[in-house]
C-alpha cells in the first residue's frame, strides 16, 4: 500500500511543479507589463482609507491583476476542459482519470472559488482606486465566505455534522470566520515589500507538500498555482519592489489560501494508512502553516482596539515595523518573518503522524518562535517608555 501511494507521488509531482511553472510563466511578464501600464495610467500606491498612516510611494499597485490571473487563469481552463472535453484532460494528465468522478462532482465547489476570489480581487481593485469603507468590505468578505461555506463543500470540521445535531451550523461558522481571518490576515500584513507575498508562496509550498503527501492531487496542484503565481510576482516586488499586490491581490492570496484549506483533508483518524496522520490535532497544520500573518492580525488588532483605534485603519503597529524600529533594514525584517513563517509551516506538515509527545513538541516550537516575536516586539516599547519617563529606566 505504502509502496502505490509513493509511485502515485512520484507519477503525479511533475503535473504539480508544471502548474507551478505554468502560474509563474503567466504572473511574471503579467507583472512586468502592469508596471508600464501602472505608470502610465497613474494607478500608484493610495492612501487608503481615513486615518490610515501610510507613505505613500509611486509604485504601482495594482500587482493583484497579475497574481489573480496567475492562478484563477490556469484553472478557469481546467474548470473548462473538464466540463466540455475530459477526454482532453485524462490525455495530457493521466493520473486525473482515476478521480474522474470527483473532480466532476468537485467542479461546481472550485467555480463557486474563483467566483469568490473574483469579487474579493474587484472589491480590492475598487478598494485601491478608492477608499472603501471597512465594514462595507468586511461585510462583502463575510458574504462570499458564508456563500461558499452553506451551499458548496467547503468546510472545515465537517464531521461535527456526524457528531452532532448543530454540527453542521457550527461548522460553517467556523469556516466563515476562518475565511475571513486568513483573508484580512495576508491583507494586514501586506505592509512591507515581499512581506505578504512571500509568507503567501512559503505557506502555498508548504500546504502543496502536504496535500501532494495526502494524494490530494488537485488541491495541491492548486496550491501550486498560488505559489507559482507568487513567485512570479516577488520577481518585481521584492525589496525595492516594482509593484505593489494592493487590496487586489492580498485578499485573493487570502481567501483562496483559507478556501483550498477547507477543502483539504489533514487527518483521518478512522484510516490507519492516511499519510498525513491519524492524530486528532494534525487540523492544526493549517494554523502552524499560517502562523506568522494570524499572529500578526491577532496582536495588531489587539493594540489598535486598547489605544482606541479602529482594528481596520492601517498604521505600524505590525510585527515588521517592530523589527525595523529595533535596527533592522527593511529587507532583512522580511527575510526573518518569512523564515519564521517556513519554520513554523515545515514543521506542522508531520503534526498529524506525530505521537502525542512529538506533537507537543512541535507545538512547543511553534509557540516558542511566537514568543520570540512578542519578545522583540516588547523591545521595541521600552525604549519608547523610557523616552517618556525622561529617560531614567531605572526602578524603585
Amino acid at each position: 500500500m505504502r509502496a502505490a501511494l509513493f509511485r502515485y507521488r512520484a507519477h503525479v509531482l511533475p503535473y504539480v511543479l508544471v502548474c507551478f511553472a505554468l502560474a509563474f510563466a503567466v504572473a511574471c511578464p503579467l507583472t512586468a507589463l502592469l508596471v508600464r501600464l501602472g505608470h502610465r495610467a497613474g494607478a500608484l500606491d493610495s492612501a487608503g482609507a481615513a486615518g490610515h498612516a501610510k507613505q505613500l510611494r509611486k509604485v504601482p499597485n495594482i500587482g493583484g491583476i497579475a497574481i489573480f490571473w496567475g492562478v484563477v487563469g490556469p484553472i478557469v481552463v481546467v474548470l473548462g476542459l473538464l466540463t466540455l472535453a475530459p477526454e482532453f484532460v485524462f490525455r495530457i494528465a493521466p493520473p486525473a482519470e482515476q478521480f474522474a468522478g470527483r473532480l466532476h462532482d468537485a467542479l461546481p465547489t472550485f467555480a463557486a472559488i474563483v467566483v469568490g476570489a473574483f469579487v474579493l480581487h474587484v472589491l480590492g481593485l475598487v478598494d485601491d482606486r478608492r477608499a472603501i469603507g471597512p465594514w462595507l468590505k468586511l461585510l462583502v468578505q463575510l458574504t462570499v465566505a458564508a456563500v461558499v461555506a452553506t451551499f458548496f463543500d467547503v468546510r472545515l470540521l465537517s464531521v461535527l455534522a456526524k457528531w452532532y445535531v448543530w454540527g453542521g451550523a457550527a461548522s460553517v461558522v467556523i469556516t466563515v470566520v476562518w475565511i475571513v481571518t486568513v483573508t484580512n490576515a495576508m491583507n494586514f500584513i501586506d505592509n512591507m515589500d515581499g512581506l505578504s507575498g512571500g509568507l503567501g508562496m512559503i505557506a502555498a509550498l508548504v500546504l502543496m507538500t502536504a496535500t501532494l503527501v495526502n494524494g490530494q492531487w488537485f488541491i495541491a496542484a492548486s496550491f501550486a498555482l498560488v505559489a507559482g503565481s507568487l513567485g512570479g510576482f516577488l520577481v518585481f516586488n521584492r525589496p525595492p519592489a516594482k509593484i505593489f499586490m494592493g487590496d487586489g491581490g492580498s485578499l485573493v492570496i487570502g481567501f483562496l489560501l483559507a478556501t483550498l484549506v477547507a477543502r483539504t483533508t489533514f487527518v483521518d483518524t478512522a484510516d490507519a494508512s492516511f499519510a498525513l496522520g491519524t492524530a486528532w490535532y494534525g487540523v492544526f497544520m493549517p494554523v502552524a502553516a499560517l502562523a506568522i500573518p494570524l499572529y500578526d492580525i491577532v496582536v495588531v488588532s489587539a493594540i489598535r482596539i486598547a489605544n482606541g483605534k479602529s482594528p481596520f485603519v492601517g498604521g505600524e503597529e505590525h510585527f515588521s515595523h517592530r523589527l525595523v524600529r529595533l535596527g533592522l533594514s527593511r529587507p532583512q525584517a522580511v527575510g526573518v518573518l518569512c523564515m519564521l513563517g517556513a519554520v513554523t509551516g515545515i514543521s506542522g506538515i508531520v503534526l498529524g503522524s506525530l505521537q502525542p509527545w512529538q506533537a507537543i513538541l512541535v507545538g512547543m516550537q511553534t509557540v516558542f518562535v511566537l514568543v520570540v516575536v512578542a519578545v522583540l516586539e516588547r523591545a521595541v516599547h521600552a525604549p519608547a517608555n523610557a523616552r517618556r519617563d525622561g529617560g531614567d529606566t531605572r526602578r524603585g
